[in-house]
């Protein structure tokens, strides 16, 4: 099947905007995730000497058919579109982090997750993609305003952060204040500025580690040269055990022992059964989209565009990093899923849809259809 350029219909006019360089990335990512809830499945739901099975890989494979119905309609929108979408999603986001704090499910002492019966939400997830295109819009805006952008978007950012640290979250908190940090570097902010909004990150954390007891005892664990915690230790012994080629499909053993193979410590289950081979090649499908998706929006010829594909992509990236750092012992535990690729329905649906809002402002359009628009002018709002 062909499709020609002459073609002027929806999906022709998306198939030859669209950065395919990108969505194949994204292809890749989300097929090696699969292939790893298989993996993992049987070690979360059997052991070494019982028989699991795959209802972890058969719920995935759902979460992922939903999670692509997300991201192709959330490239297909305009950029007025993505906007309004953006404002009702972080508008959700924040009402279900802060209901998280009354109706959520507790575990470990943290409050994270709406339970729906099948299916449970972390609506924090939704933050991060949400708010870097309403940055994006303040900043990008052209239209004189009261404050200062870089105030107003502290005031959008600002409630997120609290209820978080309600949960408590520090590790959603400290994507967003990078994401946040992020936007306002490439809007132009003195690198000065930037600097203080470092330490001042830095001063949080520090605080954090002064007051959650779960944030002192991982960072002490990472720091001890005897005890590195249970998990680590584990996730490092199956790097150990799959070695270059690895063990094979199906063929790990310390997976079984690791309580979270399926979600934060996925990335050892792959070290474990595929090896070097396929860490090195998670690694070099994240920085190639990385890489893809800031070369594009530095391309782009609407400021906006360019913050919000800028935004989005270093967000994926930090969070990517993390979880292998933390899976390789170079980070403290954090609790992040690994995008793509670790189980979970939030999970997969928050990564869709900062693919699609990227892949939805990094498209090739004509130079009429980039002027630049105001976020209130996007919803409606006039002055």
């Amino acid at each position: 099947m062909s499709i020609s350029r002459a073609d002027r219909g929806g999906f022709a006019n998306w198939w030859f905007t669209v950065d395919k360089v990108a969505l194949t990335g994204m292809g890749l990512l989300l097929g090696i995730g699969l292939m790893l809830a298989f993996a993992a499945s049987p070690a979360i739901t059997g052991g070494p000497l019982t028989a699991g099975d795959f209802h972890y890989a058969a719920r995935q494979l759902m979460y992922a058919t939903v999670a692509l119905s997300i991201m192709a309609g959330a490239s297909l929108l305009s950029l007025r579109q993505v906007k309004i979408a953006a404002a009702f999603i972080f508008a959700m986001a924040l009402i279900g982090s802060f209901l998280v704090l009354f109706f959520g499910s507790e575990l470990l002492g943290a409050r994270r997750e709406l339970d729906f019966g099948p299916l449970s939400l972390q609506p924090s997830e939704f933050l991060k993609p949400s708010f870097a295109i309403l940055a994006a819009a303040v900043l990008a805006d052209r239209t004189p305003m009261k404050f200062p952008k870089p105030v107003i978007t502290f005031l959008l950012i600002a409630p997120a952060i609290v209820i978080l640290l309600l949960q408590p979250d520090v590790g959603q908190t400290g994507l967003l204040l990078s994401l946040w940090g992020a936007m306002l570097f490439f809007a132009g902010l003195p690198l000065f500025w930037v600097g203080l909004m470092a330490g001042a990150t830095s001063a949080l954390g520090f605080v954090a580690y002064l007051i959650f007891p779960h944030v002192h005892h991982r960072v002490e664990q990472y720091l001890s040269e005897s005890d590195i915690g249970y998990q680590a230790g584990l996730a490092l012994k199956a790097f150990a055990h799959g070695g270059f080629a690895g063990v094979g499909p199906g063929a790990g053993t310390i997976k079984y022992r690791i309580p979270d193979a399926h979600s934060d410590y996925i990335f050892a289950v792959a070290g474990e059964e595929f090896g070097l081979i396929l860490c090195g090649t998670i690694a070099a499908l994240f920085g190639l989209l990385t890489v893809r998706l800031l070369l594009r929006s530095a391309n782009a010829r609407d400021p906006f565009c360019q913050l919000a594909g800028a935004g989005l992509a270093v967000v994926t990236a930090v969070q990517a990093f993390i979880n292998m750092g933390v899976a390789v012992s170079l980070l403290p535990a954090k609790g992040m899923t690994l995008p793509f690729i670790s189980y979970g329905g939030s999970s997969l649906f928050s990564i869709a849809l900062t693919m699609g809002f990227a892949l939805a402002v990094t498209r090739q359009r004509p130079k009429l259809a980039t002027r630049a628009e105001s976020l209130l002018g996007a919803l409606g709002v006039h002055a």
